[in-house]
């Protein structure tokens, strides 16, 4: 993972853990455990960081409740 990257990942942690209410280390957890940053966000990261927050925030929801993780 380069920075720019990282720091797409960071500011997607955080955008979710505001909207969600939760701890951004609890955020990260749920996406680690679902595969969501490297198999998702970093693997496709060319086009998604050309998206908008809330349309990412959206994906990631998904992509979530497609894996069977509750947030």
């Amino acid at each position: 993972m380069n920075n720019n990257e990282m720091s797409f990942v960071v500011y997607l942690f955080h955008v979710c853990a505001d909207k969600w209410g939760k701890a951004s280390e609890e955020v990260y957890s749920m996406l680690e455990k679902s595969k969501c940053i490297d198999d998702y966000l970093v693997s496709n990261y060319s086009v998604l960081h050309t998206q908008g927050t809330q349309y990412l925030f959206d994906d990631i929801e998904q992509y979530l409740k497609l894996r069977g993780i509750t947030v």
